[in-house]
């Protein structure tokens, strides 16, 4: 190996996550990460002060210009728009100390839906201020703005996600038992132990991609959601299973009829019910997470 494809891989992990963070598309960061290589590969990097910097900024740049391009086609979308589904713990149990520092960066899968509201400049400016913990002087280098400008940027991104951030810790013990109970309650259509653990309030967030059904609106209501789980299970008698699983360090429940993938479901608490689901539906953006599991599809109208 190369000394600039070593250079380069030892900084991809990062640069994986901050693309993947700007576009809620793993393909799409793969591709970023991608062109970012094709640019390293022609840069003359013997004249680079900072070769981590470097490659922030062209990743940076890149994610921006696709996800100009990206917004217009999610403009048409069918129904909710949720980001594809981490990888992170199913395909790598043991990560490098280098994936492992990229994972403690993780936001919370909301989050990452609702920095859809964001402009690309400022989604960036967010996440590499907010989340990688990168100076305004080096965020105004990248976008090529003062810093000011930049402070600016982060400050209107965090007034209009406040609501979204990462909710107060929750005992890690009682959330696994809760999530668990869910799980099985999902599993067998127990309707009374579903609105056990569902919050009056709760709220349930579906992307179908229209190749799927789902809600064109969050689906409101503690009572409705059990309901909706009741319907699968009597549907598909015998043939449901949910298990939970971590994903960047967020549970998530995973859902297969007749052994196949279903959805894959994050789950919000607050420590005795669970307040919000994101269910993805969408089989195009399952379909990498069902490869590393090593099971099919399960694409049900």
């Amino acid at each position: 190996m190369s000394d600039a494809t070593f250079t380069f891989n030892h900084h991809r992990p990062r640069l994986q996550s901050i693309a993947y963070r700007m576009l809620g598309s793993w393909a799409e960061a793969e591709d970023v990460v991608q062109d970012a290589w094709l640019k390293w590969h022609a840069a003359d990097r013997g004249a680079l002060a900072n070769v981590e910097a470097w490659l922030v900024s062209v990743t940076t740049r890149l994610s921006i210009d696709r996800l100009r391009a990206a917004k217009a086609r999610r403009e048409h979308y069918v129904g909710a728009w949720l980001p594809e589904p981490g990888l992170a713990d199913l395909a790598d149990p043991a990560p490098s100390p280098e994936q492992a520092l990229e994972r403690s960066h993780d936001v919370s899968y909301a989050l990452l839906a609702v920095l859809e509201r964001l402009s690309p400049e400022a989604r960036a400016a967010f996440l590499l201020r907010d989340v990688f913990d990168e100076g305004y002087d080096e965020i105004a280098r990248v976008l090529d703005r003062t810093e000011a400008a930049c402070r600016q940027l982060v400050h209107r991104a965090r007034v209009r996600l406040k609501d979204e951030r990462k909710p107060a810790p929750v005992n890690p013990e009682a959330q696994r038992s809760l999530l668990q109970a869910f799980a099985q309650a999902a599993s067998t259509g127990d309707f009374t132990a579903l609105k056990s653990v569902l919050a009056a309030d709760a709220q349930l967030v579906g992307d179908g991609g229209g190749k799927v059904a789902s809600f064109g609106v969050p689906l409101l209501g503690g009572q409705r959601i059990a309901q909706l789980y009741l319907a699968t299970c009597l549907r598909f008698r015998g043939r449901v299973r949910c298990e939970i699983a971590l994903a960047d360090g967020q549970w998530r429940l995973l859902r297969f009829i007749e052994g196949k993938l279903e959805s894959a479901q994050y789950l919000e608490t607050d420590g005795t019910r669970i307040t919000r689901i994101h269910a993805q539906r969408n089989p195009d953006k399952l379909a990498r997470l069902a490869q590393t599991l090593g099971r099919e599809l399960s694409v049900q109208p």
